[in-house]
């Protein structure tokens, strides 16, 4: 694992403000802000543009060149053009400094960590904002069982948790399921069966089987579900009209 390097002192960094910086040879955007610092690549996985140069807003940072947007503390690609996103990177405040360790690509090993002045190293849990943390409770909640019997909103509560790795927008604000079906299970009394009806933004979608998986997994992890089938449905085809207003939102679209 990369060793964390010192590329800044606390100071040097107005809040909001950011800054570019290099990183055992790799070009690195630093943030500050709300009293934290942030780390992700200086490129954007549109056309390599430098996200260092580009406007800043709460958490969102615009590339100059196409106004794609990335969030600062993960990385993800918020909206067109881009779909990919960035590399995130661990950031530490320790004696007067901000240090950043590299990571080896975007997402792996788990949320990356983020320096405040408060504290000298950030846990790890401190890494998640009062918004995923709430979302991460209702789906808790979702998951054991609790808010009523089963039904169809209940089972698509549960699949806001899948989300396209391309898109970063959950499977049912993208309109791919087309439907939710319950029955008794035959096998286990007491526990439900559920059919969903899904498509697939193309017919060769390499992510189509990620998304099969993670949406058996999402609703079989609730204690009331027997069995999960998932059926591909391709007609009628999707199209981006069939996107909620908040996937729109999220990528950009109008």
């Amino acid at each position: 694992m990369a060793e964390f390097v010192r590329v800044a002192d606390i100071a040097e960094i107005p809040d909001p403000g950011k800054t570019l910086v290099e990183v055992s040879g790799d070009m690195v955007a630093l943030f500050h802000v709300g009293g934290m610092f942030y780390a992700i690549d200086d490129v954007c996985t549109h056309d390599g543009g430098p996200l260092a140069d580009g406007e800043l807003r709460d958490y969102k940072i615009a590339c100059p060149r196409h106004g794609a947007k990335f969030d600062i503390r993960t990385g993800a690609a918020l909206s067109m053009p881009a779909v990919r996103p960035t590399r995130a990177h661990d950031v530490k405040v320790e004696e007067g400094g901000v240090w950043v360790r590299l990571r080896s690509a975007a997402g792996a090993g788990g949320p990356p960590l983020h320096g405040t002045i408060a504290a000298p190293v950030v846990p790890t849990s401190t890494c998640c904002t009062p918004a995923a943390s709430r979302e991460a409770g209702e789906s808790t909640a979702e998951l054991t069982g609790a808010g009523g019997p089963l039904c169809e909103d209940r089972v698509r509560e549960m699949l806001k948790e899948v989300k396209d790795p391309e898109l970063f927008v959950n499977i049912v604000d993208l309109g791919l399921i087309y439907g939710v079906t319950l029955s008794p299970a035959t096998d286990v009394p007491g526990k439900q069966h559920v059919s969903i009806d899904m498509t697939m933004t193309s017919p060769a979608c390499p992510a189509g089987p990620q998304l099969i998986a993670d949406t058996k997994r999402a609703v079989g992890a609730s204690p009331e579900v027997s069995a999960v089938e998932v059926r591909i449905v391709m007609d009628p085809p999707w199209t981006p009209d069939r996107m909620t207003e908040a996937a729109r939102d999220q990528l950009g679209i109008f």
